[in-house]
């Protein structure tokens, strides 16, 4: 019998919860082929540490956080079989009281990627999607990838998408042949715009394209920010200008962990001139009615 995830969370106990979880690690399977590994390891100089669920749920519990996790569908691109999507879901089954399983498909996988997609959630009790069209080599523009978005759509569960810079693969010759042009948030706005009812969540701040993640998030409702991949110092001004104010109600915490440890993140947080009313709202408010803890 297949086991589906019932989440246990009680989410009026949470302090905070981290929308952006990588599970890089697995019982001895790597979502990356190993020079890419070192790559991340010394661009987010993380000290190589990619933790897999169980030890990533003893860290939040311990912090009486939440953590959405996932990894990334990338066999495609970099001929690697990685972690598979329902090891991250037993993961989250094994610790439900802490961790939410998001899954990953290759909207390249066509037909099969949709039936998927359908099965993770319904069958397996998935939580959302997580795309990075930079790693997945895919235009999120590009309609011919949108029969796996409708089906997310008609799923009704959250999608999360890389936009901006990325690690994976920085500072390699070519960057190992990724290309950044494809996270431009603008994307995203053709994709926000067909699927009012699916839930987008731009993931990072979207360096160098913040301004572009800014329009789309302010014209388009179902749009979101996750805060993950870069210290809060570093924040572009603008940005904080609109969690201030506009996006109060559509931006999440999110580290990146375990290129960006939550310690740091939220000691950085604090040091930010945020509005009383609008801190809690990030740290977990926000997310609880996202994610329907």
């Amino acid at each position: 019998m297949t086991t589906r995830y019932e989440s246990a969370i009680d989410a009026d106990s949470l302090v905070a919860v981290d929308t952006h979880v990588h599970i890089e690690s697995e019982h001895g399977c790597h979502s990356l082929p190993d020079d890419l590994r070192v790559a991340a390891a010394k661009y987010f100089a993380n000290g190589g540490e990619f933790p897999g669920a169980d030890e990533t749920s003893a860290m939040y519990r311990e912090r009486s956080m939440a953590a959405v996790i996932f990894t990334v569908d990338s066999q495609r691109k970099l001929d690697h079989k990685g972690i598979s999507n329902d090891a991250i879901i037993d993961g989250a089954i094994r610790h439900p009281d802490v961790l939410i399983p998001f899954v990953s498909i290759d909207p390249a996988r066509g037909e099969e990627g949709v039936a998927e997609a359908h099965r993770l959630v319904t069958e397996r009790g998935a939580r959302g999607f997580k795309f990075h069209p930079t790693v997945q080599d895919f235009d999120p523009s590009d309609r011919s990838n949108w029969d796996l978005f409708d089906a997310v759509a008609e799923l009704g569960v959250p999608a999360i998408f890389h936009t901006g810079q990325t690690g994976i693969g920085a500072g390699t010759p070519g960057g190992h042949g990724f290309r950044l042009g494809l996270s431009n948030p603008m994307l995203l706005d053709g994709v926000a715009a067909a699927f009012p009812k699916m839930q987008i969540v731009m993931a990072h701040p979207s360096v160098p394209w913040q301004d572009e993640a800014i329009s789309v998030a302010t014209h388009k409702s179902n749009v979101w920010i996750d805060l993950s991949g870069w210290s809060p110092k570093y924040f572009p001004p603008q940005l904080v200008k609109q969690f201030n104010s506009r996006l109060q109600d559509r931006v999440l915490f999110a580290s990146d962990y375990p290129m960006i440890h939550p310690d740091r993140w939220v000691a950085d947080f604090a040091e930010l001139e945020v509005k009383d009313a609008v801190r809690p709202k990030i740290m977990r408010e926000n997310a609880i009615r996202l994610l329907g803890l």
